[in-house]
């Protein structure tokens, strides 16, 4: 495990030496994603924490992010979606119109999540997620420094080899806030319209946008192309 958290801490020094000040750090505050605040705080990486508010999130991820800012002294930075795009796409679809379709729930991840994330990162050169291989099918072939086409600029992926086992060994061992849905079977935590908890021996993923079947459609676009892993 000690190898694994130094692998990770020098690829932030990696990604620090190389881009600071013009690093960002999108955390979506899920548990890969306190793992990093708390590596990022304790080593002092000079990385712009950033997150997004879609305005359909839980109230637990409200509480973890408050727990975090005091917990590690962080300025967090918010963004939200434009206004006048919400308000548009609520106008012509209604407001739940993720449900009708696959390309509704597209375009509401798009309006909600992609365009406040494009707005975050612009005039950045990298930024870190909390991604790792074991969390789909989607994100097997994913490297730890990856040339972010999407983006147009570097991604650092730093959990990118972690197991589940080794992220809640590390949130335990250092007393890490994390989201209390965790504790509910909640293993991907997004809006709350669209994040159930999972059961036994389903895929981690599965409580994500539950009811599309179509294969290829467990992503919202800001990490990989969409693939559901598969039972």
């Amino acid at each position: 495990m000690q190898a694994k958290i130094d692998e990770t801490v020098a690829l932030l020094k990696q990604a620090q030496d190389e881009y600071a000040p013009d690093l960002v750090f999108a955390s979506s505050f899920g548990a890969e994603d306190v793992v990093l605040i708390d590596l990022i705080s304790q080593h002092d990486i000079e990385a712009r924490i950033i997150t997004l508010d879609t305005g359909r999130l839980p109230q637990q991820t409200y509480d973890v992010i408050d727990a975090c800012r005091e917990k590690y002294r962080l300025d967090i930075q918010v963004f939200f979606p434009d206004a006048a795009e919400v308000e548009q796409m609520v106008r012509q679809s209604g407001l739940n119109l993720f449900y009708e379709s696959v390309e509704n729930r597209k375009r509401c991840c798009e309006i909600r999540k992609i365009h406040p994330l494009k707005r975050a990162l612009s005039g950045a050169k990298a930024w870190i997620t909390g991604v790792r291989r074991e969390q789909a099918d989607s994100r097997q072939a994913m490297a730890a420094v990856e040339d972010d086409a999407g983006f147009g600029i570097k991604k650092f992926n730093p959990l990118i080899a972690w197991r589940e086992a080794d992220v809640w060994d590390y949130i335990r061992a250092n007393d890490v806030p994390y989201n209390a849905l965790h504790d509910q079977h909640y293993p991907s935590i997004g809006c709350a319209c669209c994040t159930r908890s999972v059961t036994v021996g389903e895929d981690p993923r599965s409580g994500r946008w539950w009811w599309e079947h179509e294969e290829g459609v467990a992503e919202c676009g800001l990490h990989a192309s969409p693939l559901k892993k598969r039972s």
